[in-house]
């Protein structure tokens, strides 16, 4: 990223010194820059009518509209933000809700401000941050609310129906949070090829993200808590 265009980055918080907190770290990045911030959903959405963000941190519990109705609202602009979901729980169902609302990472407050700002650095970079142990275990803490694995849903099973046995194989280890280079160490193949077939399973699945393709392998059964 060149320092003459920093990603762009707008706070939704309610609590201020969680705000300027989160502000101290990114404006200490020479690659990144704070545009904007909100104390509630529905300030958040406003002011990114108007304001242009790359990337907006989201708290999901806040007064007036929660970062879940924000995020669903976000997805439906033009050139919308990525959304990075923060929350204090390590199993919160509303960030899980906000993650299948369109957010493409889930962390928590307390994380290490490098694997914050490297969160930031890979949404933006078109990644999603589904590595992460605390993202398996609140899918895996949910799964058991979707549908039973011998009788997926239509919707997600039809989204199945157009894959090669092979892309079947990448969405399950996808599914199981495993990132590209550990995809190809074991299915022994060429990153390249793993980056190929995610492109490939993105497209064919009408998914927006890799935090999709997660959801997607569990809701349709395909990956479960065993």
């Amino acid at each position: 990223m060149s320092e003459s265009v920093p990603i762009r980055v707008f706070l939704v918080d309610d609590q201020q010194m969680v705000r300027a907190g989160f502000r101290m770290l990114i404006e200490s990045q020479d690659d990144m820059t704070v545009v904007g911030e909100a104390g509630d959903g529905a300030e958040a959405v406003n002011l990114l009518k108007v304001t242009r963000a790359d990337i907006v941190l989201m708290d999901v519990r806040m007064p007036r509209l929660d970062g879940v109705e924000a995020t669903r609202s976000l997805g439906t602009m033009p050139d919308a933000p990525r959304v990075i979901v923060l929350t204090t729980f390590d199993l919160d169902e509303y960030a899980f809700a906000a993650i299948k609302a369109g957010a493409a990472a889930f962390l928590l407050k307390d994380a290490a401000p490098p694997d914050l700002l490297g969160a930031i650095r890979a949404v933006h970079a078109g990644d999603s941050v589904v590595a992460p142990s605390t993202t398996r275990r609140l899918l895996e803490h949910f799964a058991n609310t979707m549908p039973d694995p011998a009788a997926p849903t239509p919707p997600a099973h039809a989204r199945l129906a157009e894959l090669t046995e092979r892309e079947r194989e990448v969405l399950v280890l996808v599914g199981r949070g495993m990132s590209n280079t550990e995809i190809a160490s074991e299915l022994f193949v060429a990153e390249a090829t793993v980056k190929t077939h995610v492109s490939r399973l993105l497209a064919k699945t009408g998914s927006r993200d890799r935090v999709q393709l997660v959801v997607l392998a569990y809701e349709s059964g395909l990956v479960g808590t065993q």
